[in-house]
């Protein structure tokens, strides 16, 4: 259960208080609040470095550690790519993208189910930043709060995979109204798990109609060159605000 932003857990009995859901709303703007002025200033240093950041979002299972591998192996000036991954527990993920040749710093939650910005900080002094090209943050798996936190990233990508079905775009719409780009991952499972393209576009477009959308295959390489473009073209569009 998440210890930080206090999703889902009962409120302690206090005598004189504020009603609980009022106290929730209070706690939760302040954790907002001191977020967002983190995010700010890391948001400061990242452009002080040159250094494009890309927030990486799903569920758990989706594909975001396989399709970092892949943008290791593919992506122009491979080397200069780095990650900093966000996990309950151990650090698996860390190990399967250094062993693909991609500098990566792993960070466990404990219980927190979202990484903060001011997690990332002791991190960041484990790279040079003034060195790579693109820094990932994979964040951790959920479609819940995580959507909430600015890390500080030039680029919010949220990855939906076939095998979860087309309508999670509905069910956690704000995940994806949060989007800058939305990619479709494991379409070569399409057919297998009978996903209805059109079907999650339209759910989709419903609640970010902005974002591009693009279809890939972390495990075979389709649609990683159309990724690779609109990452580049979403890191060239005017910073987040």
């Amino acid at each position: 259960m998440c210890t930080t932003c206090h999703c889902g857990q009962s409120e302690p009995a206090v005598i004189n208080a504020p009603s609980p859901s009022a106290r929730r709303l209070e706690l939760g703007a302040a954790l907002l609040s001191r977020n967002d002025a983190v995010a700010a200033s890391l948001r400061r240093r990242f452009t002080a470095a040159g250094l494009p950041v890309l927030n990486l979002l799903s569920s758990p299972g989706s594909g975001k550690t396989a399709l970092l591998e892949r943008l290791g192996r593919d992506w122009s000036g491979s080397g200069r790519l780095a990650a900093i991954v966000g996990d309950l527990a151990t650090d698996n993920d860390a190990r399967r993208l250094r062993a693909a040749g991609i500098e990566a710093v792993q960070i466990t939650t404990g219980q927190a189910c979202h990484l903060e910005a001011a997690m990332l900080e002791p991190a960041l002094e484990r790279f040079d930043l003034a060195a790579l090209e693109l820094l990932v943050i994979e964040n951790v798996g959920n479609l819940v709060c995580p959507a909430a936190y600015d890390l500080g990233e030039s680029l919010r990508l949220v990855l939906l995979s076939v095998t979860e079905g087309g309508d999670k775009p509905l069910k956690y719409p704000a995940m994806f109204h949060s989007a800058d780009l939305v990619v479709i991952n494991k379409i070569d499972l399409a057919a297998a798990v009978d996903f209805d393209r059109d079907h999650a576009r339209r759910h989709i477009a419903k609640v970010a109609p902005a974002a591009p959308i693009v279809e890939v295959s972390a495990r075979t390489g389709e649609g990683m060159a159309q990724l690779r473009d609109a990452i580049t073209a979403g890191l060239a569009a005017p910073a987040l605000a």
